[in-house]
């Protein structure tokens, strides 16, 4: 169901999603390189032949098809974008959903043992496994992991880098980073206060209180969403005129009277 379907609450699973990133791209060609829609459409194309042979097989190999194209697009992306608004904006919204998939999976481990072979799990699922274990000598703790994942500076898919990215990125889209009053807007002062939040926050205190800790981080990223659709992408209410047929008919009978 997360996989396949087409018809999911808020287009959340992965065909959806792609399908629905293949449409943002074609209304958005003038700004797209031709590699970054190839990369899209061919996607795309390919993804009914993956969905019956992940029905026979399993979903592994529709998955790790999915994960290399995702890795093309982003390379792709870095490599043949100009680095304007849209480019920032693109960096934006991944370092938004960064901070929030990190916050899911760490969510997903509340509760687990210091010891349990789940954290291995988790630092593999966001690509730091290997870069955990070079920074921590090869010592795996959840307290380790936990401190790994939310407040590393170096690593790119910890949720401090990522909100200091997002945080970067905004303000060069205000073109105004040298700013004397601070933050500007709404989604500037909610990106600035959780990450300044987690900048001194002690790192031994961190597995206390996680999962208040973590929904407040998913709150954030929720709230900053609609701060920048409110600052950026004015959507006029959509209006249904529910009883335009019955006004018709009943001045239609007025007029006959």
């Amino acid at each position: 169901m997360v996989a396949f379907s087409t018809t999911a609450q808020g287009g959340s699973s992965i065909v959806a999603a792609i399908s629905a990133a293949r449409e943002n791209a074609k209304s958005a060609r003038e700004v797209t390189s031709i590699e970054i829609w190839e990369c899209l459409n061919t996607t795309y194309n390919a993804l009914p032949e993956r969905e019956r042979a992940a029905k026979r097989l399993g979903p592994h190999e529709f998955l790790s098809f999915i994960e290399g194209r995702a890795a093309m697009f982003a390379g792709l992306a870095d490599s043949t974008l100009s680095r304007d608004d849209g480019y920032r904006f693109m960096l934006l919204g991944r370092a938004i959903e960064r901070v929030d998939m990190t916050v899911r999976l760490l969510l997903s481990r509340v509760g687990d043992s210091a010891s349990s072979p789940a954290w291995v799990t988790l630092l593999r699922s966001a690509g730091a496994h290997d870069t955990y274990l070079r920074t921590y000598r090869g010592v795996l703790d959840a307290g380790r992991v936990v401190e790994f994942m939310m407040l590393d500076r170096l690593f790119p898919r910890s949720v401090y880098y990522s909100l200091r990215l997002a945080e970067h990125n905004l303000e060069e889209l205000l073109h105004n980073p040298q700013s004397r009053i601070g933050a500007t807007t709404e989604a500037q002062r909610l990106l600035g206060q959780a990450r300044s939040e987690l900048e001194f926050v002690q790192p031994g205190v961190l597995l206390e209180s996680l999962d208040n800790r973590l929904a407040g981080l998913q709150r954030t990223c929720r709230d900053v969403g609609e701060a920048l659709t409110l600052q950026y992408f004015h959507v006029s209410p959509w209006v249904a005129w529910t009883d335009a047929g019955q006004r018709g008919q009943l001045l239609g009978r007025q007029g006959e009277s």
